[in-house]
């Protein structure tokens, strides 16, 4: 009791905004722990940071907090000031350099400053900035074509936008036009975008104005650790045919989810639980979306896009983040068919293709490709989460490791029994990581839950490094 007062009285400041399997004990004793010796370093890396002349943290933090909206949170005490990237890494303004494993809010896939990727957006914007698609340019039916070239089905026609929000406007749109319905399914702890519309989607309220969200439900989140249902799949469905059943005329407009989902603390969906639903919902006249905005492009090393690991094939998928590894960019891909409701009006978008994210979304796909990333993803991120089940047999903070690839979840808390979060705990280990020289994200409805979901580039000695610093860090508390 008294480590949980000095605990809570020294993370007060700290704990802000958030954004199981244990292992035998072979596992365990596979990775020696580093909690008592000297702190971990950063693996070598052969980049040498520009000098930077720019105004320092304090001045930056004045600026913003005048002139930007009060909604805006930041991470730590004291507000980092990155001023450069170089694949896996950042630096701050006195160029010291961090393993970013949070790759910008699982935006940059490829990796910070990707000199091929770099090369396509500065050979197109000397050429051609933008043009919208009242004209004819080759970057957006390039971009167009391969992005269709990975999806499976009949998923082959290509709307683009410039984030993960306005991709899930547009399909929520796409639902309600092409079902005839207006009630839309969502999963509580989701989230789906901070739009009027897509806000309603969201389902945390940590990201929820009181506002009027329209004709959509939350059903029963099928998480394996939490829910009530643990990992029993038909369970969970049968709460989304009650809601038809009971809460609905009938028929509804559509069903919307993510595979992992990512703010909501990396929660992976109980097996077999979007081939039921999805079943249910065409029934009931709706469309399936599936959203791929943190969990596509190879992410979950298993494969290409999260809704694959379900064993599905969506009506609607929705992506954004790494499909630009940084820039504005998002996607809405569909049938021909459910593509034709939209016919009945215009709709356009005067940056959806614009031809240098189109390039850069080119060069992105390429990148993925020639450097296997998927198959990396999968090989690193098997090694990270060994590690990391391991580590949970020695810290009883640790109360679950969830994940795929390298979208991993780290949930800490207080009880193993009772689940309850490690809020405050949480909040000084996260201060921790930053004085290691890791940045992590954190994530669930309080915060409790390490978000590691670096760029695809991210090595086993990273995954070491950032695995030993989580020790050194547990071992102090």
């Amino acid at each position: 009791m008294a480590l949980q007062r000095h605990l809570l009285r020294k993370a007060k400041s700290l704990s802000g905004s958030s954004f199981s399997t244990i292992p035998s004990s072979s596992a365990a004793a596979a990775a020696p722990s580093v909690g008592d010796g000297p702190p971990p370093r950063l693996p070598p890396f052969d980049h040498s940071p520009r000098s930077y002349k720019g105004p320092v943290a304090d001045e930056v933090f004045q600026k913003r907090k005048k002139f930007l909206g009060p909604s805006l949170f930041h991470y730590y005490q004291k507000p980092l000031n990155i001023v450069e990237g170089k694949m896996q890494y950042l630096f701050d303004e006195n160029g010291r350099r961090y393993l970013d494993a949070f790759a910008g809010i699982v935006t940059v896939s490829c990796g910070h400053c990707h000199p091929e990727i770099l090369s396509a957006i500065i050979e197109q914007s000397n050429l051609l900035q933008h043009a919208t698609t009242i004209y004819l340019h080759h970057a957006i039916a390039d971009f167009a074509e391969a992005l269709a070239s990975k999806m499976p089905g009949n998923l082959k026609v290509v709307y683009f936008v410039n984030s993960g929000t306005e991709a899930n406007e547009l399909a929520m749109l796409m639902a309600r036009l092409y079902s005839g319905n207006l009630g839309m399914i969502s999963l509580r702890n989701a989230y789906h975008g901070g739009s009027s519309g897509t806000i309603g989607l969201t389902a945390l309220n940590t990201w929820k104005y009181p506002i009027p969200q329209g004709e959509i439900h939350h059903v029963v989140n099928p998480d394996p650790y939490h829910g009530d249902f643990g990992s029993d799949a038909n369970r969970y469905a049968k709460d989304v045919q009650d809601h038809i059943d009971f809460g609905t005329s009938g028929k509804v407009a559509g069903f919307i989810a993510e595979t992992i989902q990512g703010v909501g603390g990396a929660v992976e969906l109980a097996p077999g639980y979007l081939k039921l639903v999805y079943d249910i919902v065409r029934k009931a006249g709706g469309i399936c979306i599936a959203d791929e905005v943190q969990t596509g492009f190879g992410r979950t090393g298993s494969h290409y896009w999260g809704f694959e690991t379900q064993g599905v094939i969506p009506d609607i998928v929705t992506m954004a983040k790494g499909i630009g590894n940084g820039l504005p960019l998002g996607a809405v891909v569909t049938t021909p068919e459910i593509a034709s409701a939209l016919a009945q009006k215009i709709l356009f978008n005067t940056f959806g293709g614009n031809p240098v994210c189109s390039a850069g979304g080119l060069a992105v796909l390429r990148v993925l490709d020639k450097e296997k990333r998927q198959a990396h993803c999968a090989d690193v991120g098997s090694h990270l989460l060994g590690r990391l089940r391991a580590l949970q047999q020695r810290h009883e903070i640790i109360g679950d490791v969830r994940g795929r690839g390298l979208m991993v979840g780290v949930e800490l808390v207080t009880d193993r029994t009772e689940k309850t979060p490690a809020k405050a705990e949480t909040a000084v280990l996260f201060e921790k990581l930053r004085e290691l020289g890791v940045l992590v994200g954190k994530g669930g409805l309080h915060g409790n839950v390490f978000r590691i979901k670096p760029p695809m580039c991210f090595t086993k000695d990273d995954a070491d490094f950032l695995v030993d610093a989580l020790d050194y860090s547990m071992s102090r508390l």
